[in-house]
């Protein structure tokens, strides 16, 4: 028997707009629900002007955590009661803010590597934007999970991040073919399930036709550790 969520959750969407999109829809997918009553109750707020995350990583630009923690301000204020942020990048500022968000997150970075250590032990190659990269919140994570990650090398890491800007531009064919290229050569070098860890990287994925279950996808895992936390450990099968 399907059952409504009681909490509330809160998105803070915007990083970009398509992979908030495809967030809401995996939660839809992965709910499990019989009829429109049955699904969570969701406030979105979506901010593409947040500052971007990469850029402040690097030292290009603003500091976008003040704006985060003003927009879960918002959401905890519109009665969410529990929040998420399908953005990798993002949970760089927000780890450095933990103490001051204003409700419970559900943590991309975490869902994600848990659900790498439950798909293969033996490890993952990390695709991931150059701030997630250059910022190593992966590698911490995982390294307390004590589950081992591989880096593509400076010139790969360079086309990745291309693919998410392609992504990002609405050039999602694009991406996909640029995407197959360097997904084909790092297997080629050593053969590893692929870790989506920016949340443009699925849709590229998708749009190059390569092999689902090759990668996990920071999106899905996401979208599925909010389902469990909602439904109290219940959902679908990640068949999307």
């Amino acid at each position: 028997m399907s059952r409504r969520p009681s909490e509330i959750l809160g998105i803070l969407g915007g990083m970009g707009p398509a992979a908030t999109a495809e967030f809401l829809r995996l939660l839809s997918v992965f709910a499990p629900a019989e009829k429109d009553q049955d699904h969570p109750r969701v406030y979105l707020l979506s901010d593409p002007w947040i500052p971007d995350r990469t850029e402040a990583i690097i030292g290009n630009g603003p500091d976008p955590g003040p704006r985060i923690l003003e927009d879960f301000k918002k959401l905890a204020e519109w009665g969410a009661s529990l929040l998420a942020v399908p953005c990798n990048t993002a949970h760089v500022f927000i780890d450095k803010l933990m103490g001051e968000v204003p409700l419970p997150l559900i943590h991309i970075v975490d869902a994600t590597i848990s659900e790498a250590a439950s798909r293969d032990s033996g490890g993952a190659w990390l695709l991931a934007s150059k701030g997630t990269v250059a910022s190593g919140i992966y590698e911490k994570h995982a390294k307390e999970r004590g589950y081992p990650l591989k880096i593509p090398g400076e010139g790969q890491r360079e086309k990745i991040h291309e693919t998410v800007r392609l992504v990002k531009a609405n050039e999602t064919q694009r991406a996909g073919k640029l995407l197959g290229e360097i997904v084909k050569t790092l297997r080629d070098s050593q053969n590893l399930p692929f870790i989506a860890a920016c949340t443009e990287l699925p849709l590229a994925w998708e749009a190059g036709g390569l092999p689902a279950d090759w990668m996990i996808s920071s999106l899905h895992a996401l979208a599925l550790s909010c389902i469990r936390r909602l439904y109290g450990g219940d959902g679908a099968a990640p068949t999307a």
